[in-house]
């Protein structure tokens, strides 16, 4: 399987994993809630927030999967970059409300980790048009 493959596989699954967390806050906050990692979920109208982190994933899976289809892997990657934020941002939530620090390293900085590996594999493809190491640059007739 060829690096760019690999790393295309790496995105999808990304945008797919994102898609699925956004959905399932807003189709099944309960259980969303109770595997990210507070416990116990705050308690009051948590269903705003439910409804609010469903809809950034979902936005964020949205670009993700917009972004690949149109062939702009570069600009993905930089997306992607930004996004690993997300995951980070989720771990000192849940080390800072109550929840453990296996599961904040288990789950959310491992995930920004394999964003943040998507990310780069994006980003070293390379700009079209560029040579590659290895390639052979032939120059245009009357050069």
């Amino acid at each position: 399987m060829s690096r760019q493959r690999i790393t295309t596989v790496l995105a999808v699954l990304t945008g797919a994993a994102v898609m699925f967390f956004g959905l399932n806050f807003l189709l099944n906050p309960g259980g969303a809630g109770a595997g990210f990692g507070i416990d116990p979920w705050p308690r009051g109208n948590a269903d705003g927030y439910f409804v609010v982190k469903g809809v950034r994933d979902i936005a964020v899976a949205t670009t993700v999967f917009a972004l690949l289809a149109l062939g702009q892997r570069r600009a993905l990657g930089w997306v992607i970059l930004a996004d690993a934020v997300i995951p980070l941002g989720d771990a000192l939530a849940v080390v800072t409300h109550g929840g453990s620090v296996a599961t904040a390293l288990g789950v959310h900085v491992s995930a920004a980790l394999v964003v943040l590996l998507t990310a780069g594999l994006l980003l070293s493809e390379g700009r079209p048009g560029t040579a590659r190491a290895g390639a052979v640059v032939t120059p245009a007739p009357g050069v």
